[in-house]
């Protein structure tokens, strides 16, 4: 019997890129309900954020992968939290250059050319922490069955019951 294959680093950039931009449209629908009481969650993100999600999350699994055994969660995060802003601020930049970056911090008091905010270290630092402990720990976990794969394709329709599982004599 095969054994499980973990996830590649692309299917794991795949999740992050998922689980970011799922989130951005979360935050931006309840950032818009707390400030501007918005019943309608209008949730807004851009196509960059798949790139920029995916790839930075998958630079935090390997600071994960290489502090877990080195410092606290609490440190951890702060690293994250620092690490979200750099890269936050770099592709922001690279953007504005083609016209492109999707978020404008300019109206918040402690931003840095409106690409970054300090009025943001607390969520960034809380979604730091839900990053390591519920997305990358369970992503990490994943397999692939590759024996499962070669079994189903040999299963017939007539060999499933109604709700999807298999049938069992």
């Amino acid at each position: 019997m095969a054994m499980a294959e973990p996830l590649s680093a692309l299917s794991r950039w795949y999740l992050y890129a998922i689980h970011g931009y799922f989130c951005e449209v979360m935050f931006t629908a309840a950032w818009d309900f707390v400030v501007h009481f918005n019943w309608k969650f209008p949730g807004v993100t851009s196509v960059w954020a798949l790139f920029i999600y995916g790839t930075s999350m998958l630079i935090v699994e390997q600071m994960y992968l290489y502090l877990r055994d080195r410092c606290r969660t609490v440190t951890r995060c702060l690293v994250y939290t620092v690490w979200t802003y750099l890269w936050e601020f770099c592709t922001g930049y690279i953007l504005r250059q083609f016209n492109a970056c999707p978020w404008d911090y300019s109206q918040f008091e402690f931003d840095f050319m409106g690409l970054i905010t300090l009025e943001y270290a607390i969520p960034w630092f809380c979604a730091s922490f839900i990053m390591e402990k519920l997305v990358i720990r369970n992503t990490l976990r994943l397999c692939f069955e590759p024996h499962l794969e070669a079994a189903l394709g040999t299963l017939q329709p007539s060999d499933f019951v109604a709700n999807g599982y298999l049938k069992s004599d």
